[in-house]
């Protein structure tokens, strides 16, 4: 099984050149290619393939019905099928915008290097600042540019630059004059979402060619956490809380927007499943969630989080011989995360912690690994909060209390 980061250029396979670490992890399986196939409406509807009748967008019909008497009579119907779903994409697809990615790469006619696009993804025009406009989009879409290019749906074009990127959440915030923005998307509340209900996708397949598109599904699934691999070393270092749709998610969707019913957005598109087995798993980030991490990107340009000041391996990671002789940890102990460095005067130097000693728990709650211990360190403490953690050292189960800072980075 892999994942589609859903920019045009995946880090799988760069085009022209982008650098950069990958923000989702690849698990293995086969990319599967997208296959377009263009079917008559006609021939559909004669098959019985359409749940509904085709009409005119908006105007009359002519209906034959029988009359009591045997002979036929007609009249006209008024038809309107503008829908929930139409007026939904109307409120919203003017707030996503294509961007695309600019590096410096070496030109095809001539040696010097030179600016070119190295992918193209989307985003969300969620704020308007006086003559600046703010717009939301994924980490991996603008990681690696030297410059930012924003593509509105009718055409035009605007530079952009970046305010702030996290990739531990994969979400960026870039800003550019307001001067040619029309609609600003409105925020809904992925917390009220319910399984079923539908979804809806804006964004640019496959770059800007496909911009605009729009895709159809439900919300098939809340709050699934997916493991990604940030350092590119193989294991995972973090698990992205995302939202699940069939709504087709495909390269080039990345930072787009996924709407409810009312034209709220609910979710940034983040990437898919691809596997030759799989079929409509589309992944986004949900907005409840990504808001703060928003706020703190347009204030700070980086994300406030609480620092330890220590590196981290996963004991699972560390082969058995060495859970022995170096970390010392009792045979039934499997789990936890060694301390491999601690920075001078830092929070976990301050409270005596040492390299190889094995942190198995945090404020009560067990740690099995990096993972746990990241997510219990971002999502449930501040800057300023006390750590208790419980450790092995030397085989004996010790504790200590860290007073956490703000990380400088």
């Amino acid at each position: 099984m892999g994942y589609y980061d859903g920019d045009q250029t995946t880090r799988y396979e760069r085009q022209k050149g982008s650098k950069g670490k990958i923000f989702f992890a690849s698990i293995a399986g086969a990319i599967i290619g997208g296959l377009i196939v263009i079917f008559s409406i006609p021939a559909l509807a004669n098959l019985g393939a359409l749940p509904y009748n085709v009409g005119p967008k908006n105007g009359t019909e002519t209906v034959t019905q029988p009359e009591n008497n045997g002979t036929k009579a007609s009249k006209s119907v008024s038809v309107n099928v503008q829908t929930a779903i139409t007026e939904a994409v109307e409120k919203t697809s003017e707030a996503v915008v294509g961007i695309t990615n600019i590096q410096s790469g070496r030109g095809f006619w001539f040696e010097t290097n030179q600016s070119q696009e190295a992918g193209t993804g989307s985003g969300v025009i969620y704020k308007v600042d006086g003559d600046k406009a703010f717009v939301v989009t994924n980490f991996h879409v603008i990681e690696g540019a030297q410059d930012l290019e924003v593509t509105f749906s009718d055409g035009t074009k605007s530079p952009a630059k970046l305010v702030g990127g996290d990739p531990w959440t994969d979400l960026a915030v870039i800003e550019m004059n307001a001067e040619n923005v029309k609609t600003v998307a409105e925020f809904g509340d992925s917390d009220q979402l319910q399984i079923g209900e539908p979804a809806i996708a804006i964004g640019n397949p496959l770059g800007l060619t496909f911009s605009g598109s729009v895709t159809q599904g439900i919300i098939s699934g809340l709050e699934r956490s997916i493991p990604v691999d940030i350092d590119q070393n193989g294991s995972a270092d973090w698990q992205a809380e995302v939202l699940q749709t069939d709504a087709a998610i495909n390269p080039g969707n990345s930072g787009g927007a996924l709407v409810n019913i009312e034209g709220q957005v609910i979710g940034i598109n983040s990437m898919k499943i691809a596997q030759s087995s799989v079929e409509g798993i589309g992944l986004a980030i949900p907005i409840n969630y990504a808001i703060p991490v928003i706020e703190d990107l347009e204030q700070y340009g980086e994300v406030k989080r609480p620092y330890m000041g220590v590196s981290l391996s996963s004991v699972s990671e560390i082969p058995v011989r060495y859970q022995q002789s170096t970390l010392n940890l009792p045979e039934d102990i499997n789990y936890g995360v060694a301390i491999l460095e601690v920075a001078p005067n830092s929070p976990a130097g301050k409270a005596g912690l040492q390299e190889f000693d094995v942190i198995v728990e945090m404020d009560g709650e067990k740690i099995e690994d990096s993972v746990d211990l990241r997510k219990h360190l971002y999502n449930e403490k501040e800057a300023g909060d006390e750590l208790k953690i419980k450790f092995y050292r030397n085989g004996k189960l010790q504790e200590a209390t860290l007073l956490l800072v703000e990380e400088n980075l």
